[in-house]
């Protein structure tokens, strides 16, 4: 890319993430009367259910504490780490340590689920804050967070089964993503902890070497648990958006660690996701695609979200930094402009969650108890701060 263009760019992420993205949630997300942070936002930001994602207040807790400490102190963006910091503390733990995944406006809890990502959200959210105040107790929160969902991982049988084990074992690339990316940012606020290198080598052996299959020429989203091929609709689900998160994550390791070696096998990872997600008729990411061509059985596999696309624009600008590789700038200036083409609001700001295949509104929503202030927010950032790095 010529400079001119990365400072086009870079003038485009800016002015979304700074003029539109963070404005709409700053002004009508935080609930000055219980606490916390509204997910469910219409087009003009009304609220139209109080219910709370509990993994979302962890995310945003993250996202405005990163900004607080990556870019500018700005007093509004600790304000609102803070309130929702304080709402989860009061509300979000159940008495075994566990977290509850939703509940009401004043914190009152409604479901509790055996999944483990509500934590991890929650370990990187109060690591940050820790990071931004210096609060101990925040971090001590983190770091116990942190070593339950690794002992509870390590130890099968602690959470209820998905699938009878008996029958069928299996086991899934997100979980080994989160906890890669999990463990990352936790490191930047704790002490070292020979757990983490342990949870990371583990972390990337199954990413690299069970779940990307070279052959299949795929990365995969559920295997069985000794990285078998299960012939079922879950075993064949491709998810491209995913995977590409998931590269640069891997991405992230390689410079932490200042090992070259990971970075051809992440840009496989993206390469894959390209060939198999990209819609040639009406362009975009496939939310979900089948590696046999068999009928995908999710009723949502053609749609584009939101969270892909702008996982997706950062993987691919950060895997042709890493690379050099010219094909990563034209994927990403094709994704760019589709992305920008279809999920901002420029009238009122945010993006929206939810289009069809075509690229049309499936629904005005712009948060959801699935859809709140972390990925768009999160990828506009990272381009921008990338993009910034480029040109010096």
């Amino acid at each position: 890319m010529k400079r001119e263009r990365l400072l086009e760019l870079r003038e485009i992420y800016h002015r979304d993430l700074f003029d539109s993205v963070i404005p709409f949630w700053l002004k009508h997300s935080l609930d000055r009367q219980h606490g916390g942070q509204f997910n469910s936002l219409d087009r003009d930001g009304s609220v139209f259910d109080t219910d709370k994602s509990m993994w979302l207040q962890g995310r945003a807790l993250w996202m405005f504490a990163k900004l607080y400490n990556e870019v500018e102190q700005r007093p509004e963006w600790l304000a609102a780490a803070r309130h929702i910091y304080d709402f989860i503390m009061r509300f979000g733990f159940d008495s075994d340590g566990r977290m509850f995944f939703a509940v009401t406006a004043d914190g009152r809890p409604l479901r509790k689920r055996r999944y483990l990502f509500t934590e991890t959200f929650a370990v990187i959210g109060l690591a940050e804050f820790a990071r931004a105040t210096g609060d101990a107790a925040a971090l001590e929160r983190a770091l116990a967070t942190y070593r339950l969902v690794v002992d509870h991982l390590r130890n099968p049988g602690v959470l209820e089964a998905k699938v009878y084990p008996e029958t069928r074992r299996a086991k899934a690339h997100n979980v080994s993503m989160i906890m890669l990316a999990t463990t990352q940012e936790l490191r930047l606020a704790a002490p070292p902890d020979p757990l983490y290198g342990q949870v990371v080598d583990d972390a990337l052996d199954q990413i690299l070497n069970h779940f990307l299959d070279e052959e299949a020429e795929a990365v995969f989203e559920v295997l069985g648990v000794d990285g078998e091929r299960l012939d079922t609709v879950d075993g064949r689900r491709l998810t491209p958006g995913h995977a590409m998160e998931s590269a640069a994550f891997v991405m992230h390791e390689a410079i932490a660690r200042a090992d070259d070696s990971l970075i051809p096998p992440a840009v496989k990872m993206i390469d894959y996701s390209l060939a198999r997600g990209w819609d040639a008729e009406y362009g975009g990411l496939l939310y979900f695609v089948d590696v046999a061509g068999k009928p995908p059985t999710r009723l949502e596999w053609d749609m584009k979200l939101w969270w892909p696309h702008a996982e997706a624009l950062y993987a691919l600008l950060l895997a042709y930094h890493l690379s050099g590789g010219d094909r990563y700038a034209h994927w990403f200036e094709r994704l760019h402009e589709w992305t920008f083409a279809h999920f901002p609001d420029p009238e009122v700001g945010g993006w929206y969650g939810y289009l069809r295949r075509d690229g049309s509104l499936s629904t005005s929503l712009k948060g959801g108890m699935w859809k709140g202030f972390f990925h768009s927010p999160r990828a506009l950032w990272l381009c921008w701060t990338l993009l910034g790095e480029m040109l010096a």
